[in-house]
C-alpha cells in the first residue's frame, strides 16, 4: 500500500467511524448494543496498538546502540545531548507560555456554565508516585529486559547509551555485531510496514467506540473549548513551525509534508507511540542521520511532548475559568513553572497529561475534580496533542541533525 493510498485509507476510516458511531449510539442506547458494541469494537484498536508497542523496545534499541557506536567517542554524545535538551526544555516553555497565553485570550471557560461536581469528587486518576524517586526510576532501568517488557524508553534510551559506548569502544571488533543490530532496526521497520495495513482498521475502530459511546452531543456541549483548544494547538504548530524554519529554512515545510501520514496516524489513533516508527523512517528518507534520529527521537518522547505541555496549561486556567476562580498573572506563571518541572516525570504513565494537571491543580487550591470537567472529551483532546508531540519531535530531530552538520541536504527527495 502506497503512502498516499494509506493515508486516503486513514481519513476515510476515521470518517466512517464518525458516522457508524453515530448511528450505534443513536440506535443502540437504549438497548444496551452500544456498550457491548465498544467492548468488542475497541479490541480492534488494543491489537494495532499492541502491534506497534512490540516493534518499539526492539526498534529504539537497535537503532540508538548502532547510532552511539558510530557517533564517536563520549563528548560527541555528552554535545548532541546537551543541544537535544536544550532544545526540548526552550520548547516545551513556548508550549506552556502559549497555551497560557490562548486561553487568558480565548476565555473558553468563562459563562460556560457547566455543572461542577463536589470537591470530593474521585477524578480516577491514580496520582501515586508522582514524585522524585518515581522520575528517576522511570529513567535508570533495574532490568534491560523487564523495561523492554514494560516499553520504558527512557530506561531503554540509558541502557543502549551504556551499550552503544561499550561497544564502540571496541572498534572494528564490534562491526559485525553493529551490523547486526542494525539489520535488526531494518527488520522491525519491515515489520512496521506490515502493521501499517491494519492501521485504517484500528483508525475505524477507535473513532467508532468513541462516538457510540458519548454521542456527537458531547462534541457540541464542550465545543467552546475545543475549538478554542484546537484553535491555540494550530498556532502552536506555525511557532514550532516558524522557530525551526530559523535552522532548517524552506526545508521545513518539506518535512512537515513527509512527516503528514505520521501525524495523521498518530491524531486518528490518539497515540503518537504508534507513529513512532513511521516518524523514525520519515526523518530519516529526509536527510538525518541515524546515529542522531536514534538519539532525539525516543528522548523526545518523554521530554519534547509540545502538544502535552500546552494542554497541560491550557486546561488548568480553562478549570479555574469554569469554577469562577480568578487567578492573577503571577500565579498563573507561577503554576507554569510547576508544571515544567512535574510534566518531566510523565513518562509511562497512564493518561499523563490529566495526571499532571490533577497533581497541579491541588497545590493552587483549585478542585482536583475540575478534572472531571474534561475527562468525556479528553480522547478529542489527545487526537490534537498527538499530532503536535510527533510533528514537535520530528523538527526537533532535523534541527539536532542540521547542528551537528549532520544533515544530508540532498536526501529528501521521495
Amino acid at each position: 500500500m502506497s503512502s498516499k493510498k494509506l493515508t486516503h485509507f486513514i481519513l476515510g476510516a476515521m470518517i466512517l467511524g464518525i458516522i457508524s458511531g453515530y448511528f450505534v449510539h443513536y440506535f443502540g442506547s437504549a438497548s444496551g448494543f452500544s456498550v457491548q458494541y465498544v467492548e468488542y469494537i475497541s479490541v480492534l484498536t488494543d491489537i494495532f496498538l499492541r502491534l506497534i508497542k512490540m516493534i518499539i523496545a526492539p526498534l529504539v534499541f537497535s537503532t540508538l546502540v548502532v547510532g552511539i557506536a558510530r557517533m564517536g567517542d563520549a563528548s560527541a554524545i555528552g554535545r548532541v545531548g546537551l543541544k537535544t535538551f536544550s532544545w526540548f526544555i526552550s520548547m516545551s516553555l513556548v508550549s506552556l507560555l502559549l497555551g497560557l497565553f490562548m486561553v487568558n485570550l480565548l476565555d473558553p471557560g468563562v459563562g460556560v456554565n457547566l455543572p461542577i461536581p463536589e470537591v470530593t469528587a474521585s477524578t480516577g486518576l491514580d496520582k501515586g508516585g508522582f514524585n522524585i524517586r518515581e522520575f528517576f526510576q522511570h529513567i535508570f532501568p533495574s532490568s534491560i529486559f523487564e523495561a523492554m517488557g514494560k516499553n520504558e524508553i527512557l530506561q531503554i534510551v540509558v541502557f543502549a547509551i551504556f551499550f552503544g559506548v561499550a561497544a564502540g569502544s571496541f572498534g572494528e571488533r564490534a562491526e559485525e555485531f553493529i551490523r547486526n543490530l542494525d539489520m535488526l532496526s531494518h527488520i522491525m521497520l519491515k515489520i512496521t510496514t506490515a502493521v501499517m495495513k491494519f492501521a485504517p482498521v484500528a483508525v475505524f475502530a477507535a473513532v467508532s467506540s468513541v462516538i457510540a459511546e458519548n454521542g456527537l452531543d458531547i462534541l457540541f456541549t464542550y465545543g467552546k473549548f475545543m475549538a478554542s483548544f484546537y484553535a491555540s494547538i494550530l498556532m502552536l504548530w506555525v511557532v514550532i513551525i516558524l522557530i525551526s524554519s530559523l535552522v532548517l529554512k524552506r526545508r521545513t515545510f518539506h518535512l512537515v509534508s513527509m512527516l503528514r501520514q505520521p501525524i495523521l496516524l498518530a491524531f486518528t489513533t490518539a497515540s503518537s507511540e504508534a507513529a513512532y516508527p513511521m516518524t523514525l523512517e520519515q526523518v530519516e528518507r529526509f536527510g538525518c542521520k541515524n546515529k542522531i534520529a536514534s538519539f532525539v527521537l525516543p528522548v523526545g518522547y518523554s521530554f519534547n511532548l509540545d502538544g502535552s505541555m500546552m494542554y497541560c496549561s491550557f486546561a488548568a486556567i480553562f478549570i479555574a475559568q469554569v469554577y469562577g476562580i480568578d487567578m492573577p498573572l503571577s500565579q498563573q506563571l507561577l503554576m507554569l513553572l510547576v508544571l515544567m518541572i512535574t510534566s518531566k516525570g510523565i513518562a509511562g504513565v497512564p493518561r499523563a497529561s490529566l495526571v499532571v494537571i490533577a497533581a497541579t491543580l491541588s497545590q493552587f487550591n483549585l478542585p482536583e475534580a475540575g478534572v472531571l470537567l474534561i475527562l468525556g472529551i479528553d480522547h478529542f483532546l489527545d487526537m490534537a496533542r498527538s499530532a503536535t508531540n510527533v510533528l514537535g519531535n520530528g523538527l526537533a530531530t532535523a534541527v539536532i541533525s542540521k547542528w551537528e552538520g549532520e544533515l544530508d541536504e540532498h536526501r529528501s527527495h521521495r
